[in-house]
């Protein structure tokens, strides 16, 4: 799995200062939109350049796009400036017959269907109790893009081992017969999961 040194929202936020782009996308749209287009254009070349190799045999665009409540943008500013970008990845990925997944922290409400319809990706990873379960995003998009983790990072923390292999077992089980989907974290596993925590999770993998 090939993933980006971040993705074209964050790496333009990165360097304006999320303020800052707020401002420019109102005052000077045609800065915004170049700096877009530049870093877009660099990751492409990224991954045109990664996919050369016959040992990548997955393309993951990693991109925050919002937080509890929210996009970072308006949806249509992501649609005129970020999704495009985006799309181009998916397709070079899919020009090679290899599948394209989005990892993405936030909330997602307002443009799952972009991310599906769009931009074409095949999966999804990020997803949070506090924006919407796994359980929840698993019974609304299945068979229509790939469910990627979800067991929530503060719930892996805070329960149970009991608890999260339950959880765990009881998501492998809904997505029995149905696929489209595979067991894992909700985000990325942060040092102060508890290892025996962790364990918890792989131990239910490794049963089932």
């Amino acid at each position: 799995m090939v993933m980006g040194p971040g993705g074209v929202l964050e790496n333009v936020t990165q360097l304006t200062g999320y303020d800052n782009l707020c401002l420019m996308i109102y005052d000077n749209p045609e800065l915004a939109r170049a700096l877009f287009d530049r870093v877009g254009e660099r990751l492409l070349k990224y991954y045109e350049i990664a996919l050369r190799y016959d040992t990548v045999g997955l393309l993951m665009s990693n991109d925050d796009w919002g937080f509890k409540t929210q996009t970072f943008l308006a949806p249509e500013d992501m649609r005129k400036y970020v999704f495009p970008w985006h799309k181009k990845y998916v397709d070079l990925a899919h020009g090679h017959g290899i599948p394209a997944c989005l990892h993405s922290c936030g909330y997602f409400g307002d443009v799952m269907e972009d991310t599906i319809g769009m931009m074409g990706f095949d999966g999804k990873h990020s997803y949070e109790d506090a924006i919407l379960p796994v359980e929840d995003s698993y019974e609304k998009w299945q068979g229509r893009i790939a469910i990627l983790g979800g067991i929530d990072v503060n719930f892996i923390i805070q329960r149970s081992e009991e608890e999260i292999t339950a959880r765990c077992r009881a998501m492998l089980k809904r997505a029995e017969g149905r696929g489209g989907y595979a067991l894992g974290t909700g985000n990325s596993v942060p040092e102060y999961i508890p290892q025996d925590h962790f364990i918890a999770l792989l131990k239910a993998a490794l049963e089932y």
